[in-house]
């Protein structure tokens, strides 16, 4: 099971710094099994010391080593903090910062040269879910188009784009029949996310072929991380 926590734009370092050593501590004393990611701002990196189950990993950056790139993150950088998980292909970097699909699979590619683990993250848009689930599937499928399913340290985030942050959250007829579907397609670790709180979480991950969550809004205050934490543990 995979609890996931997508910072976004929220935290400073010095609250991130609180926030991991709360979560570390919380897994320690739980004994807990649960695999956890944090993804913080990148101003907010560090050399983090935590539990072996906890990889505080980053939301972006640009397909280089180094380079004559303003602006952007090279693994240079992250190289520096031992960064070992990456988020690719979140739907905020698609629709609001209108990265193109190129660059997502150019994302993808070189993430796996350097043998890292990715959370590729696919999600159709409220008019695609209003079409039916046959034209939900060929949307997020064809999000997969260049994306090697093979990859042994590859997780898939299911996202719909409508229910991200809105507080709308897809019904869990809906998330398990899409589920089941990406099933037959994917083999990798299946996770869900959009509008994920501490209290549907429960429900979520009991859901046939959910292996964890990926949540923003309700995991930036770390007690409520840690209830998710807890409550993936006892499923």
């Amino acid at each position: 099971m995979i609890i996931a926590s997508n910072f976004k734009t929220n935290h400073t370092r010095k609250s991130t710094q609180e926030f991991v050593s709360f979560v570390d501590e919380f897994v320690k004393n739980s004994s807990s099994s649960v695999e956890v990611r944090i993804y913080p701002t990148a101003t907010a990196l560090n050399s983090f010391e935590c539990d072996k189950s906890i990889q505080v990993g980053v939301q972006n950056f640009y397909p280089v080593q180094n380079g004559s790139f303003t602006g952007e993150i090279g693994f240079e950088q992250l190289e520096e903090f031992g960064i070992k998980s990456v988020l690719v292909g979140h739907s905020e970097r698609r629709h609001v910062v209108k990265e193109s699909r190129e660059l997502i699979v150019q994302k993808f590619d070189f993430a796996k040269q350097k043998g890292i683990e990715i959370i590729f993250c696919i999600g159709e848009p409220k008019e695609v879910r209003e079409s039916g689930l046959d034209t939900v599937m060929e949307y997020v499928l064809k999000q997969l188009d260049g994306i090697d399913l093979d990859y042994d340290k590859l997780i898939i985030a299911y996202e719909p784009v409508w229910a991200i942050g809105t507080g709308l959250t897809a019904s869990n007829e809906d998330i398990k029949e899409t589920l089941k579907r990406l099933r037959e397609t994917v083999k990798k670790p299946l996770l869900y996310g959009g509008s994920v709180k501490v209290d549907n979480v429960e429900d979520i991950l009991n859901i046939d072929n959910c292996d964890g969550v990926l949540v923003g809004t309700a995991s930036w205050k770390a007690e409520d991380f840690c209830k998710m934490i807890s409550t993936a543990q006892k499923i």
